[in-house]
């Protein structure tokens, strides 16, 4: 299941001190296994130091691109965002899995999107709007997106780019948190900046849907305003790219060993594992190729179903209520809870 293919390095684009675009050619015979909704994130696998490292990053491009283009943000030092951002090259191949994810926009009715974002949660807002823009000439698009300043601003010159293309459907507000600036706000996200954006700015617009995507504070602060002015539930996207632990919400795990039955790929595994560990640290440890990327808890590449037992996860930025009830886990956040436990990365 986790398939991943060889992909060539098309180009790369210095967006920020920080950052940069990698453009990764798709030869014809992968384009259907690279086609993607915008809003989808892609995994990249990279041996770095002897240690393999798996990283998700969002697809900037719009669907109807050939290539795919993804934002990278420095954040560590001998990671592979330090790799991507200092060593690799144009003509260099990377391990890459076939798009996937849930925060997607697709449609071609008439919509008009409200969007958040900061830092690098810029990145799938970009394949989105892109799309919200190209897919129905009645289509408008409102972004706040925050940042320190323009200099570490990503995509500020796309940006700019899609306001000149479509001066009357796609409106951005920049917030600098750290420098004040011409045609910026100045400050973080906040409440004062929502209502701004939709209750002064774009009062008389009936947004049909809004995505979100940050830092999780950002996100929970954007998301409470919204039902505070009486936006429905679901007509709020949302995506991290990290989320803090809350220790004290964690569900207090319990002792023992679990017999663990694993089906992926049509295949089928046992083993047993101590209840304290993670059901997807216990497959990984068995070399058993089931699907992960950020191992977080803020994608959705290991989802399985449950189908004999139970396990309870530690925290869930991904599945609904109704996908937890039909028996589905974050095996990177779950702990099984009884002492058998099927779960199948196929049925998902």
């Amino acid at each position: 299941m986790a398939d991943f293919h060889a992909l060539t390095v098309k180009a790369i684009k210095k967006l920020t001190p920080s950052s940069v675009a990698v453009t990764f050619e798709i030869p014809a015979n992968l384009a259907q296994d690279f086609a993607f909704t915008a809003g989808q994130y892609i995994t990249i696998k990279k041996d770095i130091k002897g240690k393999e490292l798996r990283r998700a990053y969002s697809i900037s491009s719009a669907p109807t691109a050939a290539d795919i283009t993804i934002g990278i943000k420095r954040v560590d030092r001998g990671g592979f965002s330090d790799y991507a951002s200092t060593k690799l090259q144009v003509g260099d191949t990377l391990e890459v899995m076939p798009p996937e994810g849930r925060f997607t926009f697709k449609s071609s009715d008439v919509k008009r999107i409200a969007a958040f974002a900061a830092g690098s949660g810029i990145t799938p807002i970009m394949s989105i709007a892109k799309t919200v823009l190209d897919s129905n000439p009645k289509n408008t698009f409102v972004l706040v997106y925050g940042n320190k300043s323009y200099e570490e601003t990503m995509f500020y010159t796309d940006l700019v780019k899609l306001q000149l293309d479509y001066p009357d459907r796609f409106f951005v507000y920049f917030t600098n948190s750290q420098t004040k600036e011409d045609q910026a706000l100045f400050g973080r996200i906040d409440t004062s900046t929502v209502n701004y954006a939709l209750k002064n700015k774009h009062k008389d617009v009936n947004f049909d849907g809004y995505y979100l995507c940050g830092p999780e504070q950002m996100i929970y602060l954007v998301t409470d305003t919204l039902v505070e002015n009486d936006v429905p539930k679901d007509k709020i996207h949302f995506e991290l790219f990290t989320t803090s632990e809350i220790k004290e919400e964690m569900p207090v795990v319990a002792e023992g060993q679990t017999t663990v039955k694993v089906i992926v790929d049509d295949e089928e595994f046992e083993l047993t594992m101590d209840k304290k560990m993670l059901v997807l640290d216990a497959v990984l440890k068995e070399n058993i190729d089931a699907p992960y990327s950020c191992q977080g808890g803020v994608c959705s590449s290991c989802i399985a179903k449950v189908k004999e037992g139970k396990a309870e996860m530690v925290k869930n930025q991904i599945l609904t209520d109704g996908e937890i009830a039909d028996g589905y886990i974050l095996t990177c956040q779950a702990h099984p809870t009884t002492p058998t436990l099927t779960v199948d990365y196929d049925d998902v």
